[in-house]
């Protein structure tokens, strides 16, 4: 079986008519596809110019990566998320960033015809795109932690979590993702647990500020019970460090299927580049880097949330993640894409997640873009 058609409103062309809108009052202040902004930190930079010619760069690198990048995982799961990846028998594979991980995770789980993937109405695109070139079918739900819902569907092979979620920034708690590991071993499915802004918890006082938490994961000890199998957890440093386009990412979790993905990878050439894993090493083991830039996020949300409000929006800092969600004032998010657009400001539209009721403003834009539309929403 080849890969299936797909279908979905997720294109970002139908963006840009309001882009172009936007250039004409001046700067476009563009909040939609959130790709980041800031400086790649300078312990990767320099860790990506020293292996430029190792032999790991002459060469064919690994698909699983160097020792150095694997235990730089292990590492990072231990002292950032406090998982012993190897106490509850999960390995590692790094992936050529997480949208391919995501869109082939279907497919590589050998799902097909007759097949159930559950997933959140409201969520990142590309869980229903992987979906359907697996030839497996879509079952969205409200909440994938109201196990009631999806648990006695018939076929259901594996359930997309994602927390933070993108696009709402909801956090799940470590009882609800318990909750969903449980059921889904209950019918022998597979928990995909997307936690790309794990880093980015927005719960608590601005105590927590210098010393932020992360939210709760998949492969915990209170979640999964000790054990990884059917439980995968997806991570990647695009925003964390802002490495999107060196595109370094990672599946942790069950060693079975982590073991079977990685044939599969090493054949068709799913290999993240040898000087990449020696910039992702570095990445990983910068934490003071990545400090910095969730001080920067954290401040840009509180101050494009305090400006959506100025302007008539239902505007709350997230629990988690790096984007506002707010209902539109419009009938329809595109009303108010057309609105924003004449002050030169450029979300995303609801209706690429889900809910053509709401609107997506990405904080992976400069202080000097988040403080001009700032000026203008509050005008």
């Amino acid at each position: 079986m080849g890969l299936m058609t797909f279908s979905t409103s997720y294109d970002w062309s139908r963006v840009q008519q309001y882009r172009d809108a936007a250039a004409q009052f001046g700067d476009v202040l563009d909040f939609s596809v959130g790709s980041p902004v800031d400086e790649v930190p300078q312990s990767v930079r320099l860790a990506l110019s020293a292996a430029a010619n190792d032999g790991n760069a002459h060469g064919y690198p690994a698909t699983i990566g160097t020792e150095a990048l694997r235990e730089a995982v292990r590492q990072w799961f231990l002292t950032v998320r406090g998982v012993d990846l190897s106490g509850i028998g999960a390995s590692v594979v790094p992936t050529v960033g997480s949208k391919e991980a995501v869109a082939l995770m279907a497919a590589l789980l050998h799902c097909g015809e007759g097949d159930v993937v559950v997933q959140p109405r409201v969520s990142y695109p590309t869980y229903e795109i992987g979906t359907q070139i697996s030839g497996a079918t879509v079952v969205k739900v409200d909440d994938v932690a109201d196990v009631d819902s999806w648990v006695n569907v018939p076929g259901v092979r594996a359930i997309w979590v994602n927390s933070p979620s993108n696009p709402t920034g909801r956090v799940l708690t470590s009882e609800q993702l318990r909750g969903i590991v449980r059921a889904a071993r209950s019918i022998g499915a597979v928990v995909l647990s997307d936690e790309c802004y794990a880093r980015m918890d927005w719960r608590g006082s601005a105590d927590s500020e210098s010393s932020p938490k992360t939210t709760p994961c998949i492969l915990d000890d209170d979640v999964c019970g000790g054990n990884a199998e059917s439980v995968l957890c997806l991570y990647s440093l695009s925003k964390q460090s802002n490495m999107a386009g060196y595109r370094t990412a990672l599946i942790a979790g069950d060693e079975r299927l982590v073991s079977a993905m990685t044939r599969y990878r090493k054949q068709i050439g799913l290999i993240i580049p040898g000087p990449v894993q020696a910039a992702m090493t570095a990445a990983l083991g910068d934490g003071e880097s990545v400090l910095d830039q969730i001080g920067r996020y954290r401040a840009r949300l509180h101050s494009l949330t305090k400006a959506l409000n100025a302007y008539g929006y239902d505007a709350r800092m997230p629990e988690g993640g790096l984007y506002v969600w707010v209902r539109a004032l419009g009938d329809d998010c595109w009303d108010d894409m057309h609105n924003l657009a004449a002050l030169g400001i450029v979300p995303s539209p609801g209706e690429f997640y889900g809910d053509r009721h709401f609107l997506r403003f990405s904080v992976t834009a400069s202080d000097e873009s988040i403080a001009a539309a700032a000026e203008r929403l509050s005008a």
